[in-house]
């Protein structure tokens, strides 16, 4: 590519304005469904939860990198782009402390009643009424699923507060200064607050479950900023409407952004339209770097 050739990125779905400014600058950006049948790009744009599957691939002839907006990857097929000898990058590490303080934050919202005591206190209920008491978090125990660097460091935060740290991954990390638990109904009965920060995918798929929920318990807490499909949301609806937990605080879902409507009806649960990790410092620094990947691919292969 020469200094005056703007490269042709294909864009395959919705992307952050950031990105799209900045990739803007230097190369042209065309939407998938505006390109010609069979028209060749080399790098794709995508988003982690768009995804990329084999067909996508497929379509794009001469495809040999695809530039996530993102950490994760469950939505990418990523034994289909290594066949086909395409590049996947992402953007692991610039969103982590905004995710950790957002599940941080969510905790504090559910269990010490953030959200309600706003609600109480517009709806002119102070004075007339008293607010039910709320839940001590320091000194709690705090059970993450999930170490990577997301759940590591959710727990530094978790340790920061005076809280029992324990994990459960599929293997131990000896290396780290927690408690592992073999399992994550296990950890569950140890845990005042679960938090949720593992990948998606099959393997975790419906992991949260009636059964781990029993193990919760009525005074524990679940937080999710991992991936909706990780939680049987119909069981969860059901141990939130029987207060057989004690709440749950809630970024990602099933369905997103169409949420089941029975969790509106809900007074013990705190919903955010995944918004963990949109910070307008997180945003800008996912773009840089997916800008400075793609201008390093294209260095490489000129």
């Amino acid at each position: 590519m020469t200094a005056t050739t703007r490269e042709r990125l294909v864009v395959t779905g919705p992307i952050p304005d950031e990105l799209r400014n900045l990739l803007s600058r230097t190369h042209e950006l065309v939407e998938l469904a505006d390109a010609r049948p069979d028209e060749p790009f080399r790098i794709a744009v995508t988003t982690s939860m768009k995804g990329f599957d084999a067909a996508t691939m497929d379509r794009i002839p001469g495809l040999k990198m695809i530039a996530c907006n993102g950490v994760g990857l469950d939505k990418i097929d990523l034994p289909a782009a290594e066949q086909r000898g395409i590049r996947v990058d992402n953007t692991p590490g610039v969103l982590t402390e905004d995710v950790a303080d957002a599940a941080i934050g969510l905790m504090f919202a559910i269990a010490r009643r953030i959200v309600e005591a706003d609600r109480f206190v517009r709806a002119h209920r102070w004075g007339p009424e008293k607010m039910p008491l709320s839940r001590r978090i320091s000194g709690g125990s705090l059970g993450v699923v999930g170490m990577g660097q997301i759940g590591q460091a959710i727990a530094r935060r978790g340790q920061g507060l005076g809280m029992t740290v324990r994990y459960t991954t599929p293997n131990a990390k000896p290396e780290l200064p927690w408690e592992h638990v073999a399992d994550v109904a296990a950890l569950a009965e140890q845990s005042d607050v679960l938090i949720l920060a593992c990948p998606g995918g099959p393997q975790t798929a419906g992991m949260i479950n009636r059964a781990v929920l029993e193990k919760l318990g009525p005074q524990g807490f679940l937080i999710n900023v991992a991936r909706g499909e990780v939680v049987d949301e119909d069981a969860l609806i059901e141990a939130l409407a029987a207060r057989s937990i004690g709440g749950a605080a809630l970024d990602v879902y099933r369905s997103e952004p169409n949420i089941d409507p029975s969790f509106f009806d809900l007074d013990n649960v705190v919903l955010q339209p995944h918004y963990a990790a949109l910070t307008a410092e997180t945003r800008a620094d996912i773009a840089s770097k997916l800008d400075r990947d793609i201008a390093a691919f294209l260095a490489e292969t000129v």
